[in-house]
């Protein structure tokens, strides 16, 4: 079991859709095709013609940061929402008149959705415009001095998600043009925010050390947080199923030896049991220059003592540890890992 797949939840007895209703693209993001629908005539000149034009991703621990109570954190993130949306309405815009110039700039992508522009004379009308946050542990303890992980950081969690909800659809209704609220992947974001953020205010929290300063996934519980996946997941069941964009939890396992078939039964316990939208199976792999493939992390071969490259999912695809950004390899060695017997 290499870990690749990802696993869309159509399962879970409370979530009321099945395959037609959404496309699954990329390392997360999942489009609700029934906002399709809404347009008129099902999915002609639609399905599967949409996507995401681009994300703004909310920086939530610098907001927590310059905000001294949830009143004016909420104030600074209307602010932000309304720069992103604005910053996407410029590039719809450019977008649109770019692929309908001649010569156009996007050639395949006029060819593609050419269906669409005959319905709708714009090309990219069935694309959602996309918001995103990172950091949201760390945001509650810049602002409350608690951890997501806390009854406190997850009702606040709770309350910013559908505050963010509530404003894409402001946004539709203003624009015409379709909005979703998105678990940012911040593959680099989250380094990058971190970084910058602890140079222009060394007294921000943050997660990681000098070494590579990184933010925490969207609303994700913190990388150590030592808890058995059961806890886990009730945690991630009450933030994950508001995305309306795309979301993914990932279950980590470091284990030596992971068979498909217990694999498969963790798997569909899971994704049974809970509301979890998008789920990964991610265990680490080695491959030795001269032994090839082992399962489990051993950057020097147990074998010939040669070094080894170590592969796990740095956050949507695998790839070779230690050429993950700073952030990412200090958050891969405190990630915590669920046992195949769980």
């Amino acid at each position: 079991m290499r870990g690749s797949p990802y696993f869309a939840n159509y399962v879970s007895p409370n979530i009321d859709m099945s395959p037609e209703d959404v496309r699954s693209m990329c390392c997360r993001i999942r489009i609700d095709n029934r906002e399709l629908k809404k347009r008129g005539g099902g999915f002609f000149g639609a399905h599967p013609l949409t996507g995401s034009i681009g994300v703004v991703t909310m920086n939530m621990p610098l907001i927590a940061y310059l905000s001294k109570d949830e009143g004016t954190f909420f104030g600074l993130l209307d602010h932000a929402l309304e720069v992103a949306r604005d910053s996407l309405e410029l590039k719809r815009e450019f977008i649109e008149a770019r692929t309908a110039s001649n010569p156009t700039l996007y050639p395949f992508s006029k060819i593609y959705l050419q269906q669409v522009y005959d319905r709708f004379g714009k090309y990219w009308i069935n694309h959602f415009s996309t918001l995103g946050l990172v950091g949201m542990h760390e945001a509650c303890l810049n602002l409350f001095g608690k951890g997501i992980e806390t009854d406190s950081g997850l009702r606040f969690s709770i309350d910013v998600l559908n505050h963010m909800r509530d404003r894409a659809l402001e946004f539709q209704q203003e624009t015409g043009h379709m909005y979703n609220a998105e678990a940012t992947p911040a593959e680099s974001t989250s380094h990058t925010l971190a970084k910058y953020d602890k140079q222009q205010f060394p007294q921000i929290i943050t997660s990681g050390n000098k070494m590579g300063w990184f933010y925490t996934n969207s609303t994700q519980l913190p990388n150590d947080y030592d808890a058995p996946l059961g806890t886990h997941l009730l945690h991630q069941n009450q933030l994950q199923p508001l995305y309306t964009g795309g979301t993914v939890f990932h279950m980590w396992n470091g284990e030596a030896g992971s068979w498909w078939e217990g694999v498969s039964k963790l798997v569909r316990r899971v994704l049974t049991n809970t509301e979890i939208p998008y789920l990964t199976y991610t265990p680490t792999t080695s491959v030795c220059p001269t032994h090839g493939i082992m399962a489990g992390e051993f950057p020097i071969c147990p074998q010939c003592g040669q070094n080894s490259e170590v592969w796990s999912r740095v956050t949507g695809y695998f790839s070779v540890v230690n050429q993950w950004n700073d952030g990412k390899r200090e958050e891969f060695k405190i990630r915590h890992h669920f046992p195949l017997s769980t």
